[in-house]
């Protein structure tokens, strides 16, 4: 296992991160709207904790999880598997959806719900602190400057080691970076956004804000919720047992253009048959090349899932295969972006951070 430093800060993490949100009985996925994927790979109980022990004996020491996961299910077995590793595991957890359907401020960025639902959260992971809280996404009815007081009093606290965001656009990720600064604030360490090879949207501004700002990037849906993990073909229809087959606004991101996705499934493809790996391995390997990308969260619900997922930091893409993966999935960039690349070239701007 290769490790990154989270941003500017001095924590190393591993570059594959496990994704708890496979841990728990069947049942409702949890506050976020809309979501359920009660059907979809779960794991309970002993079944949890070798999975989990597996990827920490494997060299994995970030774990991500959320509040709402399984209605908290996850965060609780998460911690049991890791109460006698705790020292040598970087866990992450999340806050912002509502935790209780029938309490009215069990929601959003206020001071009111993030103590409550970090005070909750350490509970249940068994633990008196949280290496990493993300705000799971942007909350309009409070301010930046009321969510970013109660984290750093929590930071202050010893509570929570760093912070950072999830799913938050650009403006708002560097309007709470400079409120931060300006008053002396713990600021964001970490984003954490959806990318992969269907979905380079977070290129346009969250990747060079990143580097600009010394924000570590972690990425969820890398494989495009098993997409870009080869099962998925042209011409064949989606099992009603696979994640793509329900699609939702919050479930799974939906891929902007299917076609492509295929097209690029067929590059991802010949590169595996070459290399003698996995589509999967492939996929996860071209998000981790990328500017800013500290790690890369990933879930598996079998131990066959996990030992080729880790696989994938045993090798690198060469440059030209790394070129005929952009090509393939390259999308035409929005105004002003493509405007901005257009006349970049006489300031002699680096590729890398290009929007």
């Amino acid at each position: 296992m290769r490790y990154r430093y989270l941003g500017r800060t001095g924590l190393q993490v591993s570059e594959l991160s496990f994704g708890a949100a496979t841990l728990g009985t069947p049942g409702a996925f949890g506050g976020l709207p809309g979501a359920d994927w009660s059907q979809f790979g779960v794991n309970a109980g002993d079944d949890a904790v070798r999975l989990v022990h597996a990827c920490h004996d494997a060299g994995v020491n970030f774990f991500d999880t959320a509040d709402v996961y399984r209605d908290g299910e996850c965060e609780e077995l998460l911690g049991l598997a890791l109460k006698d590793r705790r020292d040598k595991a970087v866990i992450a957890t999340k806050a912002r959806f509502r935790t209780d359907p029938d309490d009215i401020n069990a929601a959003g960025s206020s001071r009111h719900h993030l103590v409550r639902a970090v005070e909750a959260s350490l509970r249940r992971l068994g633990t008196d602190y949280i290496d990493v809280l993300y705000l799971h996404g942007t909350d309009p009815r409070t301010s930046l400057e009321e969510t970013l007081g109660a984290l750093d009093d929590l930071v202050r606290a010893g509570k929570l080691r760093y912070i950072g965001c999830s799913n938050f656009p650009g403006w708002q990720l560097m309007k709470a970076l400079d409120i931060s600064d300006r008053r002396g604030l713990v600021r964001f360490s970490a984003y954490q956004g959806y990318y992969n090879l269907g979905a380079r949207e977070l290129e346009h501004e969250i990747v060079p804000a990143a580097v600009d700002q010394g924000v570590g990037v972690t990425v969820w849906s890398p494989l495009a919720g098993g997409f870009f993990s080869g099962k998925y073909r042209r011409g064949q229809e989606v099992p009603e047992t696979f994640r793509l087959a329900h699609e939702g606004p919050s479930a799974i991101a939906p891929l902007t253009d299917r076609e492509q996705a295929y097209d690029v499934v067929e590059v991802l493809d010949g590169i595996a048959k070459e290399r003698g790996v996995s589509v999967a391995q492939v996929a996860l390997n071209w998000v981790l090349s990328k500017p800013a990308v500290t790690s890369v969260v990933f879930g598996a619900s079998r131990p066959d899932q996990l030992r080729d997922n880790l696989g994938a930091v045993e090798w690198e893409l060469t440059p030209v295969e790394t070129a005929l993966l952009d090509t393939a999935s390259e999308r035409p960039a929005p105004y002003p972006y493509w405007h901005m690349r257009a006349i970049a070239g006489d300031r002699d701007l680096p590729g890398d951070i290009l929007p």
